[in-house]
């Protein structure tokens, strides 16, 4: 389709619908991606590049207007589907440079969702030295609001929305007007916007050890875009101000953030990392993150843990703390059986009972003699016998400065910077591209799982190494993105050989949690929080980090603790996956029916978590806030969870469930029936009203009959 804006002609050559969206290009080859008949000027070229001698033609802090970006033109472009996906390549090229931009877009036909990755292959004849790539540019976003007759700013009404990540303190989500994070200034005095922009980036080996790599824009009638970059190495996003509108930048590692360049040699290619952006015109953030919970669904490799999710026992938070052995692990395989736990895994100190601690001995992963006097396979059969798949930690990356295998190991197999082998926290990191290091870890994984029998392996990941590995002439940034490449395909290969392995992506809790990792891990930690206080804003953000199904939540219950202590902890996994832990070996009849119960509940719900989307009827949850609440629209039900915290007024709250709005709902208790909640419903208002008398007390509410 052409059409004519102006005086300029200017030809769509991909449309999505249900998006919104277009790929335009000018009478001058310039490509852009937007709404139909957007203004020119607000858009942003397709891909925005940045290399030595080749900058940008506005300098500051935006990684957008790029000479390379401005200069792209397009070449040709294909559409193919594969099955319910339509995937578009369209190749542009820099008449200078020689670059070839291979820009590849995939999109769900019915579904609002856009996914792009960039391949660059220079075609010129001189090397290129890349600073940063873009993997998906959108400008032109502007709200209903701003788009009014009365509107003098193309940013008003919309707002804001990102993650900070912690440790001990993950998915805490918070929103700002845009407007009040970008500086406006006089387009009329000085001819254009300013050098800022909002961003948003990693920082070393944690991919989300500072920020989650996903945001949101929104407006006030509903409109969402919401967007994931899915790197376990760099990553940064940028949102501003072009020419009145909105635009957003999505980016894997870069020079000036992440130490990354790539030089380009005749003939040779990079790939960026993927991004995804979703588009809602109603519903806001929520209906958003439904569509990024079915796209990540789609994405990620098929594993049959998705949909049995068992409930796994794990020996390690507030219980054995990285000190199993056979004494006190016995009696826990047996409760644990006894409470239904279909898992058990032995979590770190397995391998070491040096006195000096295990820490900094990591890396040959045998068992420690001392600490399994007849062996350690009589603990794995122990939880055979009862019924349930062993499992065992392993942190696969590193090794301990006092490991045999820091001396045996070539020194390529390490990372190193400036020639000399990197130490960070008693450890060293393995550079998984070379192949003596990913020999050590296939013949440890396939012993544990080929000859010990176990089914479950958490791989841990207690390190920030920093901005990564120089092997040879590449950068620091480049050697980062790809281990990480190599540490998934070696992933993909265990799962290959072991199809029944599951595999739990754990980085000191959830500061690893990206999309690269769940993509192909089937379980995510959310947290090492001990508090069972600090606990649910976590608990209620993380099907923001991960989908529902792959989200482990802690509950660990202890005989020392009330019943309602006891049941604030045991209802926050019930709604994702259970990490159980506690010593229930020491509890009370009354004190374990609880545990019994709970595990109870989540055997008859779990059938519908794999499919549901998860919704927030109090928004998403702030860290202080004394009432927490969030959701799962099921086919069959609706399942709603609330904490009333000790800093929350009142007994009751009221929380708004839109999408049951004039339906007749019975609202029933799931769990704890100790808690003495009451629910009632206004369907008119589509408002759930629930009491919890006391503070610090949780309930699992099922809607039903709508």
């Amino acid at each position: 389709m052409t059409s004519v804006v102006g005086t300029v002609e200017r030809s769509r050559i991909w449309s999505h619908p249900v998006l919104g969206l277009h790929a335009v290009v000018d009478a001058a080859g310039a490509v852009r991606l937007g709404a139909p008949d957007q203004d020119w000027a607000r858009l942003v070229p397709l891909v925005e590049v940045t290399a030595t001698g080749h900058g940008r033609m506005w300098s500051g802090e935006r990684f957008i207007e790029t000479a390379i970006g401005d200069r792209l033109t397009y070449r040709d472009h294909e559409t193919v589907r594969d099955g319910s996906v339509d995937r578009t390549t369209i190749r542009l090229t820099d008449p200078v440079t020689g670059l070839l931009a291979q820009v590849t877009l995939e999109a769900g036909v019915d579904a609002g969702f856009l996914r792009a990755r960039v391949r660059l292959v220079n075609e010129g004849a001189e090397p290129l030295r890349l600073e940063s790539v873009t993997t998906l540019t959108l400008g032109g976003i502007t709200s209903s609001v701003a788009e009014s007759p009365v509107a003098e700013d193309g940013l008003d009404g919309l707002t804001l929305h990102w993650a900070d990540n912690d440790w001990l303190a993950e998915c805490r989500w918070r929103q700002a007007e845009l407007r009040d994070e970008v500086v406006q200034l006089s387009r009329f005095a000085h001819g254009r916007e300013g050098r800022g922009c909002f961003e948003r980036y990693s920082q070393g080996s944690w991919s989300t050890g500072r920020h989650l790599p996903v945001a949101a824009l929104t407006d006030r009638e509903g409109n969402a875009w919401l967007w994931q970059i899915e790197s376990s190495a760099g990553w940064r996003f940028e949102t501003g101000e072009r020419e009145g509108a909105a635009y957003i930048a999505l980016f894997g590692p870069d020079d000036a953030h992440h130490q990354w360049h790539q030089l380009l040699a005749h003939g040779e290619e990079f790939n960026t990392v993927p991004a995804v952006l979703v588009r809602t015109e109603t519903g806001g953030l929520d209906a958003a993150f439904g569509t990024l919970t079915d796209y990540r669904r789609g994405i990620r490799r098929d594993h049959p843990d998705h949909r049995a999710l068992p409930v796994i026992y794990n020996d390690y938070m507030n219980t054995l703390n990285g000190d199993p052995t056979t004494e006190r692990l016995l009696p826990l395989i047996e409760a644990a059986a006894t409470a239904g736990a279909e898992v058990f895994v032995i979590d770190a100190g397995w391998y070491d009972d040096d006195a000096q601690g295990w820490w900094d001995s990591v890396g040959a992963w045998e068992p420690a003699p001392n600490r399994f006097p007849g062996g350690i396979q009589e603990v794995l059969d122990a939880i055979t016998k009862r019924g349930m798949t062993p499992g065992l930690w392993l942190e696969p990356e590193v090794v301990g400065v006092r490991s045999p295998l820091a001396q045996t190991l070539p020194p390529e197999a390490f990372f190193r910077r400036g020639g000399l082998r990197v130490t960070e926290h008693g450890r060293h990191h393995l550079d998984l591209r070379h192949p003596a290091a990913r020999a050590h870890l296939d013949e440890v994984v396939d012993r544990l799982v080929g000859e010990w029998g176990v089914g479950y392996l958490k791989f841990d990941y207690n390190i920030n190494i920093g901005p990564g590995t120089e092997n040879g002439t590449e950068s620091a940034g480049a050697g980062l993105l790809g281990h990480h490449r190599a540490h998934l395909d070696w992933m993909a290969g265990l799962l290959d050989r072991h199809p029944q392995l599951v595999l739990e992506n754990c980085g000191s809790g959830g500061l690893r949690m990206d999309y690269a990792q769940l993509a192909v891990a089937q379980l995510q930690s959310t947290s090492d929080q001990q508090d069972p206080l600090r606990y649910p804003p976590i608990t209620a953000a993380a099907a923001t980090a991960a989908t529902p199904e792959q989200a482990a939540v802690w509950a660990y219950p202890q005989p020392d603790q009330t019943l309602d202590e006891i049941a604030f902890t045991l209802t926050g996994p019930l709604l994702g996956r259970i990490h159980l832990s506690g010593f229930l070996n020491l509890m009370n009849d009354e004190q374990f029916d609880l545990v019994r119960s709970a595990v109870s509940v989540y055997k008859e719900v779990r059938g519908e978590i794999g499919t549901a989307h998860p919704f927030w009827p109090l928004g998403l949850p702030g860290w202080e806030d004394g009432w927490i609440a969030h959701g799962l629209r099921g086919a069959d039900a609706t399942y709603v969870m609330a904490w009333r915290r000790e800093s929350g007024d009142g007994t009751g709250g009221t929380f708004t469930v839109p999408h049951l709005r004039g339906a007749h709902v019975q609202a029933g208790v799931l769990y704890p029936a100790s808690a003495d909640a009451g629910a009632e419903w206004d369907a008119a208002e589509g408002q759930l009203t629930v009491s919890l008398p006391r503070a610090n007390t949780a309930v699992l509410l099922r809607l039903s009959g709508g």
